[in-house]
């Protein structure tokens, strides 16, 4: 064997984990915080490079005040790899989905907010991850939907009305605080926060008595000595904005899942002392809950973001 051959040979037997170690080396500029990115030890990430060098016949990095610089030929490299990488973790996601797929049947339900505003999406991709599963996606009252959980004629639903019922058990999704909806003529409309004091006589939409977050709201108004002036009353938010925009009052509302569907006319200010929603996934107790159930929480939760709702402190 001639040294072209030799040569040729050595640069043929680089592994993708030689690679890694490169990229990681490029984006982290130490041995220990690239060993810790790529979860190996810091002299398997130096030995690593010391094999890729030697394959390459090329010095890759450049050692200055404690850092690993990389060399022209380093980062030229570098920039051929992200397409690679891309690649693989498309092909390797595509096995998983094909390997992991759910089969069998799925029922979500959820109340009509919920429904129509953020559950789609989300159950749509999870459809596409799992084409052989059966789904049935319920839209039905509050009280009905905890019924069919607890008699376990639903899978899962998602409800922003924490039941006290001992056949449901719940794992969260989300922890909001009220908005108040203004309309954007309207004076309060220029405050940076309301309190209740601001709502005294106000013209206000309220949620219907079945809500719980009717009866706080009320007590939130009571402890402050303020009454509203009750306009109309609705059973969803999305009414509520509605009639906001119409102009006929000022509304409190959870934000969840609304918040990036409010459209124009409508002026969202925080909203204190702070009124707290949560969010659930309601399980039937008497069952332990379906490999697909547990699958489309944790999707529905990977899809969240929780950015979008912040927290006054």
């Amino acid at each position: 064997m001639n040294r072209v051959e030799a040569e040729d040979n050595e640069r043929s037997g680089i592994t993708l984990r030689e690679l890694e170690v490169l990229q990681a080396l490029v984006r982290a500029g130490t041995a220990m915080s690239a060993a810790r990115r790529l979860g190996i030890s810091q002299s398997a990430v130096s030995r690593r490079l010391a094999q890729l060098e030697d394959r390459l016949g090329t010095k890759l990095f450049l050692r200055l005040s404690g850092r690993l610089v990389p060399t022209v030929e380093a980062l030229s490299i570098n920039e051929q790899l992200d397409p690679v990488f891309d690649a693989l973790a498309h092909i390797a996601s595509r096995m998983d989905r094909s390997t992991q797929a759910h089969t069998g049947a799925l029922t979500i339900a959820a109340p009509p907010t919920i429904a129509h505003r953020f559950l789609p999406s989300r159950i749509a991709e999870f459809k596409k991850s799992n084409p052989d599963l059966h789904i049935t996606f319920e839209v039905i009252a509050s009280d009905a939907l905890v019924t069919g959980i607890a008699e376990h004629r639903f899978d899962v639903a998602l409800s922003d009305s924490t039941p006290a019922h001992e056949g449901i058990q719940i794992k969260p999704l989300i922890s909001t605080q009220a908005i108040c909806l203004i309309p954007s003529p309207h004076p309060l409309a220029q405050r940076d926060l309301i309190c209740p004091e601001d709502l005294d006589g106000q013209p206000f939409i309220a949620l219907s008595r079945r809500h719980s977050s009717r009866g706080v709201v009320g007590r939130v108004m009571d402890r402050a000595g303020v009454t509203p002036r009750i306009i109309i009353e609705t059973s969803t938010n999305v009414s509520a904005v509605d009639f906001v925009r119409g102009g006929l009052g000022i509304a409190l509302v959870n934000p969840f899942p609304i918040i990036h569907q409010i459209g124009p006319d409508v002026v969202v200010r925080p909203f204190v002392p702070a009124i707290a929603y949560n969010t659930d996934f309601l399980l039937t107790s008497s069952h332990p809950p379906s490999a697909s159930t547990l699958a489309f929480i944790e999707a529905t939760r990977a899809s969240l973001d929780l950015a979008a709702y912040p927290v006054i402190s």
